[in-house]
C-alpha cells in the first residue's frame, strides 16, 4: 500500500510562484536604489532589504537604520 501523505519539506514549490516572488523582490530592491538617488554599489543591500519587506522580515540594515534615525533606546537613558 503506497503512502499518500506528502512531505512538505520535499514539495516544489510552483515555478510561477517563485518567479513572481523574485519580480517582486527585483522591482523593490530597484525602488529602493531609486530612493537612494540611484548611488551604485549597494546592489547586494538593497536586494537583501527588498527579500526581508516581502518575505515580512526586518533586516539587521532597516533595524539599524531605523535606531540611528530615531536614535537609539540606550541614548535616551
Amino acid at each position: 500500500m503506497r503512502d499518500k501523505t506528502a512531505s512538505v519539506s520535499t514539495a516544489k514549490p510552483d515555478e510561477g510562484s517563485l518567479e513572481l516572488t523574485e519580480e517582486l523582490i527585483r522591482v523593490r530592491a530597484y525602488q529602493l536604489y531609486e530612493k537612494r538617488g540611484c548611488e551604485h554599489g549597494h546592489d547586494s543591500e538593497d536586494w537583501l532589504e527588498a527579500e526581508a519587506e516581502i518575505f515580512g522580515k526586518k533586516s539587521a540594515a532597516a533595524a539599524e537604520a531605523q535606531d540611528t534615525e530615531g536614535g537609539s533606546k540606550a541614548a535616551l537613558a
